[in-house]
């Protein structure tokens, strides 16, 4: 039997997972950015996905509702070469920020630390978070 299902693009799935990156970081609901692009919850899930590519002028609306520029969501995309060193490192680094946000803890830091407007306090808690983590590696 012949697979007629085609597998989404690793470009589209890339380009969803950085929009659901996007939309958690900021404390969106899925239903909150269909309602703002005036498409279901369900849509947006699609692209999200990957299942789903988003046309150009619905990534440009997304954008603007995420207040990224749309190069955002194509930063670390697989074939990307800009700059990167090429191979797992860029796709390593790419998916531990995306797992670190998709956790619990790591969301919550997030929202915290934008939220602190001096860069010298900004500056003094990533540098208490580096020398807890030195800590830890002694330990």
């Amino acid at each position: 039997m012949i697979e007629n299902k085609k597998k989404p693009n690793p470009i589209d799935i890339h380009v969803g997972s950085r929009i659901r990156l996007r939309r958690t970081m900021l404390g969106m609901s899925q239903e909150k950015l269909g309602e703002s692009l005036g498409i279901t919850f369900q849509q947006i899930q699609k692209y999200e996905k990957g299942t789903n590519r988003v046309g150009a002028s619905r990534l440009q609306n997304i954008s603007s509702i995420l207040n990224v520029p749309v190069s955002f969501f194509f930063e670390d995309a697989p074939g990307d070469q800009s700059g990167a060193q090429g191979g797992m490192a860029e796709a390593s680094s790419s998916n531990y920020v995306v797992d670190f946000l998709s956790s619990a803890e790591g969301l919550q830091l997030n929202r915290a630390f934008v939220k602190i407007s001096d860069p010298k306090v900004r500056r003094r808690v990533v540098d208490l978070v580096k020398a807890l983590a030195a800590d830890a590696d002694v330990e």
